[in-house]
């Protein structure tokens, strides 16, 4: 190597070294040690030498900081450990019943539980990825097992290291933590943006997250975000014994840690943390919306382990919603994608919680009642960090002379269907499921899945792609799709347009109990779909059995036997089924008769393992066409299991309670003998 090339690495490294070091003197240290210009000029010098020498560039480098070319779109990126939510408490009750349980399952010996403590940002989750030393990796929460990668835009961020400092970090080292940009940050921003009569931000939150969701890093490189770390994902070493210790260990290696933090022992001391933190949120430079509390000792938090979605050994303590009064102007009723019908109170605007809020959630038809409210009235309406505006209370002192009840509607507001409410349930709900808008891309995906028409290739995209460019109005046009029409569609060539209408029509074909499961008719589940079928045996006898003849049906009570007259009452699914018909769609018939009178009544069969003949809902369907039951789960009342490769622990058990036990082969023949052909 040249000694010019040597000189030149030297000095990059030296710029390097120099910039980074003010960079940390004036964002965390808040004491700038040179003047800004000497800075730009240190920085310009950086750039410039990179970009006449690329192959000398480093991914570590501060010039990192200033963005890059757009990306086209965000990549997905799965966490190796899930990002889990936390459980959630508003009181010191609550508290002290997080403790009790924690007490339950620890050592009897232990007198006194110590939690590490630390304030809740109001920001965004993000999992930064280290090896060996250098930033490689920053991704989303997303739901926990999958985010999006925005690591061009993490790299903007000056509080982020983009190499570790100090010594004894791991080669792999996860860290998780809460961007968010500042108060005076988002001030300085929007401030900027009025003059440029660009469009502002309403709060910090929506901010940091609509900055991290740049493509351009370029723009984010402008935008004043920071964060804070709070805990470990995938480690490549022994931790320390101690939450608190973590956090100490990240600070030496340049990473940013709460400086209010605190270790503390016992619930109460937990909720006077939380109470001294209350007191101080106005004070801080950022918005927080509670405290987090911890068990600080690792071997405590194992033996403690987690739940479905959240930690046992942690717990997120929310500050008191924050409530505001305002008028009622009006109350629409909207149609959700299951027909659920809810009314939506339109406010005069007002600014609560963080954000301008003009609309607000009334729940129900009884809520309406129990609030006694009336258009015109001033309302207390409450917004708890992210969760939907509520209407809680009228101000029934200040009710105008003018103030107009509320009416509930009789017909679906979207598709004029009648409304159906079953008694003693609050929701009330469009019956028009085959046939209203609102529904359309819910019913659709439903009717097209596996267990119900079993459509190959027409998926949720597909559907929602149909749906957006009003080529299916309702189920009955997926038989009406033409190749063109397909063929024309993004990401749907003609030879794979070919293969969908293959599997559409070989979907006409489909057997009575599968059909009436597809046509989505509330509560209405496969086995359900399988005993209306056994017992009427047509569908034209389904669709004319009233309430008093289906809740003869075993398993089916009054509240789904309304369901079942209420879909079959209502003219626009009538419709639709008629369509369907015309189209070719046979539902074959039934030879009718009890379950007492099929082979397998009142035996149970479990299947477990992979078959290769056939899937395990159609394994589930013969089944049950035969008259077995079939569980999830062995029990000593099992009759028998049917095992495929890479059966496990339900295997297992069925030889400990010595069930009966056959392979797929032996099931086949089962079939074949009832007169099932697979």
């Amino acid at each position: 190597m040249s000694a010019s090339t040597d000189d030149l690495k030297s000095e990059l490294k030296e710029l390097r070294r120099q910039i980074e070091h003010h960079n940390h003197l004036y964002h965390q240290q808040d004491s700038p040690g040179i003047p800004d210009q000497e800075f730009d000029r240190l920085f310009d010098r950086l750039l410039k030498l990179e970009k006449e020498h690329p192959e000398l560039a480093e991914p570590d480098s501060p010039s990192q900081r200033v963005g890059s070319e757009p990306l086209s779109g965000f990549t997905q990126v799965e966490h190796k450990i899930p990002m889990l939510s936390l459980e959630k408490a508003f009181d010191a009750e609550s508290i002290d019943k997080f403790e009790t349980r924690l007490f339950k399952r620890l050592p009897p010996n232990l007198s006194q539980i110590e939690y590490s403590c630390e304030p809740k940002i109001d920001g965004v989750a993000v999992s930064l990825r280290y090896e060996k030393g250098i930033l490689v990796q920053a991704a989303t929460r997303g739901d926990g097992k999958t985010g999006e990668d925005i690591t061009h835009n993490v790299k903007t961020i000056q509080d982020i290291p983009l190499r570790l400092t100090g010594k004894g970090f791991p080669d792999v080292l996860e860290v998780r933590g809460e961007i968010f940009m500042s108060k005076s940050g988002f001030t300085r921003m929007n401030n900027a943006a009025l003059k440029k009569e660009e469009k502002t931000f309403v709060n910090p939150r929506n901010a940091a997250a609509g900055t991290l969701r740049q493509l351009d890093s370029r723009i984010t490189a402008l935008r004043p975000l920071t964060m804070f770390c709070y805990s470990l994902g995938d480690v490549s070493m022994t931790l320390p014994t101690r939450l608190s210790e973590v956090f100490e260990l990240l600070d030496t290696w340049g990473l940013p840690v709460n400086p209010i933090r605190q270790v503390v022992e016992g619930a109460e001391a937990c909720f006077n943390y939380c109470e001294l933190l209350l007191s101080k949120r106005n004070e801080l430079d950022y918005e927080i919306d509670g405290a987090v509390l911890k068990v600080n000792n690792f071997a405590l938090q194992e033996t403690l382990g987690i739940n479905t979605r959240t930690p046992r050994w942690a717990i997120a303590y929310k500050f008191p919603a924050e409530e505001v009064s305002t008028t009622l102007n009006d109350v629409e009723f909207q149609v959700g994608r299951t027909g659920a019908i809810t009314p939506v109170a339109r406010l005069e605007p007002v600014f609560v919680g963080g954000v301008t809020v003009s609309n607000a959630t009334l729940h129900n038809v009884d809520e309406i009642l129990r609030l006694d409210i009336k258009i015109g009235d001033t309302v207390i309406i409450r917004r708890a960090g992210d969760v939907i505006p509520k209407v809680v209370k009228v101000i029934l002192e200040q009710r105008p002379d003018n103030a107009n009840d509320i009416v509930v509607p009789t017909h679906c507001p979207v598709c004029q269907s009648e409304i159906e409410q079953v008694e003693n349930e609050v929701l009330i709900r469009c019956s028009g499921g085959l046939y209203c808008k609102a529904q359309r891309t819910q019913s659709i995906i439903h009717f097209a899945s596996r267990g119900a028409m079993d459509i190959d290739g027409l998926g949720v995209k597909l559907i929602e792609q149909l749906v957006s460019a009003d080529l299916i109005k309702n189920v009955a046009d997926i038989y009406q799709l033409k190749l063109e029409q397909l063929a024309g569609l993004e990401r749907m060539a003609e030879k794979s347009a070919t293969k969908l209408l293959a599997a559409i029509e070989n979907s006409k074909t489909i057997s009575l109990q599968r059909f009436i499961y597809a046509l989505g008719i509330r509560e209405v589940g496969e086995a359900t779909a399988l005993a209306l079928a056994k017992h009427k045996g047509s569908l034209q006898a389904i669709m004319q059995t009233s309430i008093e003849n289906l809740i003869e049906i075993p398993d089916i009570g009054e509240i789904m036997a309304q369901h079942i007259v209420s879909f079959f009452a209502e003219q626009h699914n009538l419709s639709v089924i008629e369509a369907l018909l015309k189209a070719g769609v046979k539902p074959s018939e039934l030879e009718v008769s009890g379950d007492e009178e099929l082979p397998l009544a009142g035996l149970t069969y479990v299947v477990t393992g992979t078959l290769e003949l056939m899937g395990r809902s159609e394994a589930k369907q013969y089944l049950q066409q035969l008259g077995a039951k079939v569980a999830g789960s062995v029990s000593a009342k099992t009759s028998c299991v049917i095992a495929g490769p890479g059966a496990g622990s339900k295997l297992v058990k069925a030889e400990e309670f010595g069930v009966n036990i056959i392979n797929e082969e032996d099931f086949v023949s089962l079939l074949t003998q009832h007169g099932i052909t697979v």
